[in-house]
Order: structure tokens, then C-alpha cells, then sequence
């Protein structure tokens, strides 16, 4: 059976995850042991007991979702004697996860991926001020009635007044579930919107930044700055980029596709089909929660997906092995 890895992305997070793993699993807590060194900070104390709030900073979330995908990859390859590119044909990562992806495959060291990621998180809080922009969840809308509403929102559709501000398409996650990011009052109006086109609901997320979209333009110029300084190697096993939604082997290409993510969609329902196209059967979510397992399930009913973030789900994969 060919699989696939596949990392989450922000909302993922909770306190306490890894801290089993960690307890358990030399191998583990090295990852967070790794993660800690090369941040110059306990960022596993805040992850295993938090607060919360602290958690959710996005300077946070993002090296801390990385580390918890990390740990439960080298406990599979310890326990299991093999390397995930030995156990996987393609690994792909939901927006941050594309770096737990690459670190995974080989591409770039841990350290360098919490490093990268410490940085992303600071610079896309920082593109724009709280409280400007936003990001709204369309829930029951397909691509084509998504783009509509964006283009209203601002005053670019056939026969509309320009109106201005941000509104671009950041997710599309899956049949019935698109997510619109930008300046906060063209959300509002494509929230206001949705529910004139008869989408079945628009769901304002808790997000601290309007992620995805070209207002992260100088979170984009801060990392396009940082990859060029980073090591990379081509990954051991092929890489479904998120702006593309086809595999990457090339580190000049992957260190671009990274760069245009901070402010392009990403495109995870089109990634999901790609690799089922080329025989992947089974999606195995390495980390926190199972949002891409869910997700995988609106996209092919078909294609089988597990979610390895306990303890008792890693030792059922390693025992089907």
C-alpha cells in the first residue's frame, strides 16, 4: 500500500501534546530537546503545560506544531527501523506543516525548521496590525462561488462599484470548505455576502492575522531573506507544494514555492487528489489532532487516512507494519 505523510497545519495545536510522547520515547523528547536548543528557550514547557493563550501566539503555534509532527516521526522510524521515505512515496505539509513535511523528508534540519518557522510566525503577525485584517471560513461553498464572493467583496465583479481592500481565496481545503483571508472590512462584506449567495454558514476564524493572502507580502520578503541562508537538500521522497499542488524535488524551486506560500492559497484539496492520482492509498497525519484526516474524507472516500498523535495510534501503525 503506498502512503503518504501529511503534517497540520495552525488550529492543531493543544497543551500537553507530546508531553506522553516525550515521557516515553527517548527519541521524542531529543526532538523537543532539539527544538528547545536551537530557539534558545523552553518552548517545550509551553507546550507540554502552557498557558494556552501563549500557545496560540502564531510565533509559537507554529515551531510548536512542527516539533510535536517531528517527535512522532522519529518515534516511528526508531521503533520501526525505517525511514519514513522507506514507508512513504510523498509527504505534504498544510501551510507551516509543508516545513514538518521537509524536515521529515530529509530537506532541512530540525533546528533550521524551528528557526524558519519562529521567524515566519513573527513576521506574518507583524505585516499587518491586529485587528486589520481577517479570515472567514465559507462553509457548503465550492471554488467557483468562493472567487464570486471574494471579487463582491472588494468592488471587482462585473458591474460593481470599487469598493477596495483585501480579499483572496487562502484555503481550499476541501469540497465545502474554502477560506477567504484579508483586510477585515472585506471580510465583513464577504461574510455578509455569503449569506446572500446562500452559503451555508461564513465562520469568522480566531486568527491573529489575515494569513495567505497578499497582505503577508513582507512576512514573504522576511523569509525569502532566511531561506536563502538555510541549508537545504533535495527531500528523500518527492514534496506536494502547497501553491502548486504538485510534487518539488529542487531546493532553488522549493525555497520559491516557500516563499510565495506566505501570500498564495493553499491548495490542499488539489494536493490530496494529486497524490491519489499517482497511487497513494493511505494518508497518514503525523502530529497534533486530525484535522487533515477529516478533511480527507470530504475530498475521496475512498482514500484511507489515519491520524498518529497518541501513543496507542502510533503502536497500532507500527504493528501493521
Amino acid at each position: 500500500m503506498q502512503r503518504a505523510f501529511v503534517f497540520p497545519g495552525q488550529g492543531s495545536q493543544k497543551v500537553g501534546m507530546g508531553q506522553d510522547l516525550a515521557r516515553d520515547f527517548a527519541a521524542a523528547r531529543e526532538v523537543f530537546e532539539e527544538v528547545d536548543e536551537a530557539l534558545e528557550e523552553r518552548l517545550s514547557a509551553l507546550i507540554f503545560s502552557g498557558p494556552d493563550e501563549q500557545l496560540r501566539l502564531t510565533r509559537n503555534t507554529q515551531p510548536a506544531l512542527m516539533a510535536m509532527s517531528m517527535a512522532v516521526i522519529r518515534v516511528i522510524e526508531g521503533e520501526s527501523g525505517y525511514k519514513i521515505a522507506e514507508l512513504a512515496a510523498a509527504v505534504a505539509g498544510h501551510s507551516l506543516g509543508e516545513y514538518s513535511a521537509l524536515a521529515a523528508a530529509g530537506a532541512i534540519s530540525l533546528a533550521d525548521s524551528a528557526r524558519l518557522l519562529r521567524l515566519r510566525g513573527e513576521a506574518m503577525q507583524c505585516a499587518v496590525p491586529v485587528g486589520e485584517g481577517a479570515m472567514t471560513a465559507l462553509l457548503g461553498a465550492d471554488l467557483a462561488l468562493a472567487e464570486e464572493i471574494a471579487a463582491l467583496a472588494v468592488g471587482e465583479a462585473p458591474g460593481e462599484a470599487g469598493v477596495g481592500g483585501v480579499c483572496t481565496l487562502a484555503n481550499d481545503n476541501a469540497p465545502g470548505q474554502v477560506v477567504l483571508s484579508g483586510s477585515k472590512a472585506a471580510i465583513d462584506r464577504a461574510v455578509a455576502l455569503a449569506g446572500e449567495k446562500g452559503v451555508k454558514k461564513a465562520v469568522l476564524l480566531p486568527v491573529s492575522a489575515p494569513f495567505h493572502c497578499p497582505l503577508m507580502a513582507p512576512a514573504a520578503a522576511a523569509m525569502a531573506e532566511a531561506l536563502a541562508a538555510v541549508a537545504m537538500r533535495p527531500p528523500a521522497i518527492p514534496l506536494y507544494a502547497n501553491v502548486s499542488a504538485r510534487p518539488v524535488h529542487e531546493p532553488d524551486e522549493i525555497r520559491r514555492l516557500l516563499e510565495s506560500q506566505v501570500t498564495a492559497r493553499v491548495r490542499w484539496r488539489e494536493s490530496v487528489v494529486a497524490m491519489r492520482a499517482e497511487g497513494v492509498e493511505l494518508l497518514v497525519e503525523a502530529g497534533a489532532g486530525s484535522v487533515l484526516k477529516s478533511l480527507t474524507r470530504r475530498i475521496d472516500r475512498d482514500l484511507k487516512a489515519l491520524a498518529l498523535g497518541e501513543i496507542e495510534d502510533i503502536e497500532s501503525f507500527l504493528e501493521s507494519l
